[in-house]
């Protein structure tokens, strides 16, 4: 069975002479998983063992046990789009979701959570409008790093405390804050 060990060392783009021979089409829960059996959309079975707390997203490309690059695909999975008559009241509702740790993809001006009829009573209760989807789900990756970085990416990557130069008066990069 062929294994996938390793993600693609750079952040996929369609520039790159990179072939992709396969999908691996998974539902966010799985996405989570870093070790698993799983089949690929050509009907292969793989084994997975990637490096644990890493969540794979939709677009990814990992590599396989034979050197093939596969692409990861969100799978569309039942979810509850939720839109509010105001800002406030989405806010509202995000901090809520946020309280419980519920996984929450966020857009412009709505949100996404998979489906679950208690949270669902609860956001009407909020205000909340909801319509029942079925589409790829990708949650926020979180504030604290549970986001993985390719080499050629800039930014934080989802972390709140990380400093790029020591500061003026000597303190360091922030480790041990």
């Amino acid at each position: 069975m062929v294994e996938i060990r390793s993600r693609f060392p750079l952040r996929p783009d369609p520039a790159y002479a990179v072939e992709v021979r396969d999908r691996l089409h998974l539902p966010f829960e799985r996405r989570q998983k870093s070790r698993q059996r799983a089949t690929l959309a050509s009907g292969e079975d793989v084994a997975i063992a990637l490096p644990r707390g890493e969540v794979m997203r939709g677009g990814d490309w990992v590599v396989a046990s034979d050197g093939r690059v596969i692409e990861v695909v969100a799978q569309p999975e039942q979810v509850l789009h939720v839109v509010c008559a105001s800002p406030a009241q989405l806010a509202r509702a995000a901090y809520h979701l946020g309280n419980r740790h519920v996984p929450v993809q966020v857009g412009d001006g709505w949100l996404r959570l998979a489906a679950d009829h208690v949270l669902e009573e609860m956001l009407r209760g909020l205000g909340a409008t909801l319509t029942a989807l079925e589409a790829p789900f990708e949650p926020e990756a979180g504030a604290y790093g549970a986001h993985h970085r390719h080499d050629n990416e800039s930014g934080h990557g989802g972390r709140i405390h990380e400093f790029s130069s020591p500061s003026p008066l000597g303190e360091g990069r922030g480790e041990g804050r």
